[in-house]
């Protein structure tokens, strides 16, 4: 028996507002002309992910066919699908990932382009567990994007971004652990504020934490992403009209991002990579880290240059490689991003 059709719920209006109506853009593969159209203009389509610092990734990576590689942040897959074009057939790439949702699309997308079991395995699992992901293999090159997908940021039922109501979520696997809305019941003012200082350089912390608290203690439910942001917004009523606008929006993404660090234990499993990087890789073996938050650089730079004494790698980069206003022109979401490599002694 055929499954029964349904037609695709319309829109008001010309154009989708809401992420679940843009089937287009959640769909690049079928409309892929409109897809470029919404790439050329500087945007990303809905549900997708444009891969950053690719061609200097690859460039120092060196791959070649035949290789053993780990992307221990698989995400949608861009860097993925671009090193095993450098296999060329030969070798095998190994991915971690902990977001069960988007993993599975992304394994699915990369078979149907010909990559299935022979070359590439999927490993759900957090990237402080690189050491897993092969266990007995040394690799040639391991990879790791620090930042979150854009897929993850688009989907209002994901609860990353204050621009649309949702729940207030978080999590990168939305089965496991507590979500952001459970962790600010958990919390007093101080460790509050103490959070959004540490995790994001919050100017506001103590403002944001006092309004938050004091919402909380009334009994009133902080578990949507827009009263979290109307919370902030409140907490920065003191500033001049003028600057109020911008400070908000700085302040929502500063305070979402250091909860979506805690939530997530995110320096935690940094740390954990860190250590376990150098004993992974074979003689020779490169290593790149993509960052987007300057404690996650100042993290790698630092364990770089320890590891670089203690005759770990033979060499690491002095300087952070930055994406060029081209590429910031055509993903503005690369901006904030950071590229440090070492290459094991």
């Amino acid at each position: 028996m055929e499954p029964e059709h349904k037609r695709r719920v319309r829109y008001a209006g010309t154009h989708p507002r809401r992420f679940e109506e843009k089937y287009k853009e959640l769909d690049p593969e079928k409309y892929q002309d409109e897809a470029e159209k919404i790439r050329r203009s500087g945007k990303t389509p809905a549900g997708t992910h444009v891969p950053i610092l690719v061609d200097e990734i690859l460039d120092f990576l060196r791959i070649q066919p035949g290789q053993i590689g780990l992307d221990a942040t698989l995400g949608y897959g861009g860097h993925s699908r671009r090193m095993l074009e450098q296999l060329n057939g030969q070798g095998h790439l190994y991915a971690c990932d902990v977001d069960p949702i988007e993993s599975e699309k992304t394994r699915l997308r990369l078979e149907r382009l010909g990559y299935g079991p022979e070359i590439f395995t999927l490993r759900r699992m957090n990237f402080a567990r690189l050491d897993e992901a092969a266990p007995g293999v040394r690799f040639d090159f391991v990879l790791a994007d620090l930042g979150v997908s854009s897929m993850q940021i688009d989907d209002p039922s994901r609860g990353f971004t204050f621009k649309a109501d949702g729940p207030l979520d978080l999590r990168l696997d939305p089965t496991s652990g507590v979500t952001a809305a459970q962790r600010l019941r958990e919390l007093d003012e101080e460790e509050l504020a103490d959070m959004l200082r540490e995790n994001a350089d919050e100017p506001y912390a103590d403002e944001i934490a006092r309004t938050v608290l004091k919402r909380l203690r009334h009994g009133d439910p902080v578990d949507t992403t827009k009263a979290l942001a109307a919370l902030v917004e409140q907490a920065l009523g003191f500033l001049p009209a003028s600057e109020r606008r911008e400070a908000v929006k700085k302040s929502c993404q500063r305070t979402f991002q250091a909860l979506r660090i805690d939530v997530n234990n995110e320096f935690e499993s940094l740390y954990s990579l860190l250590d376990k990087l150098p004993d992974v890789l074979k003689p020779g073996g490169r290593a790149a880290i993509l960052t987007f938050h300057s404690g996650e650089d100042r993290m790698v730079k630092k364990a770089f240059r320890q590891q670089l004494r203690a005759g770990l790698y033979s060499a690491c980069a002095d300087e952070v490689i930055r994406p060029g206003a081209a590429e910031c022109f055509r993903n503005p979401r690369a901006k904030p991003a950071k590229l440090r490599w070492a290459i094991r002694a």
